[in-house]
């Protein structure tokens, strides 16, 4: 396979992802924080939704729907990238940072019902949304395949 590097990227980012969830799973009770800084913090939090907990308060159709979803886009980064040429390495970057995040949430969602997050970033009376390590690779992935494209789309219109 052409890209096998790319996909053990993937696989050391979910075992990253599944590692650190587990170590949250294991020592912190649901909702119980450890406070790391007057900002950061590890909140055991139970999402049973989407980003932002979106269909969080659903009757539990969500987790068979979000499986779903995930599953499908999991497949079409799999297969998008093994259509790039290997040249396209921060494209090859970018999809194994999204598709790792995809599996992370995947398994969680899968296994569990639920997604563990646990990182909380807070400064004075504001709170970001509880996020975890999968959710993370994947915003990163998706700036980097904005920036990949966008300088793409440039090349092009250069030439």
């Amino acid at each position: 396979m052409k890209h096998i590097k790319w996909f053990f990227l993937v696989l050391l980012l979910v075992v990253i992802d599944q590692l650190t969830k587990l170590l949250v799973y294991g020592y912190l009770k649901p909702h119980e924080t450890f406070e790391i800084t007057s900002f950061l913090s590890i909140t055991h939090v139970h999402n049973y939704g989407a980003a932002f907990s979106f269909l969080a308060n659903e009757d539990g159709w969500q987790q068979y729907f979000l499986v779903t979803i995930s599953s499908v886009a999991s497949l079409a980064i799999v297969i998008w990238m093994v259509k790039t040429s290997r040249g396209q390495v921060f494209k090859l970057v970018a999809l194994s940072l999204i598709l790792s995040g995809a599996i992370g949430n995947l398994i969680d969602r899968a296994v569990l019902g639920f997604v563990i997050d646990f990182i909380d970033l807070h400064y004075q009376d504001f709170y970001w949304p509880v996020f975890n390590v999968a959710d993370v690779v994947i915003t990163l992935g998706v700036i980097l395949l904005i920036l990949v494209d966008l300088y793409d789309e440039k090349q092009t219109k250069n030439k």
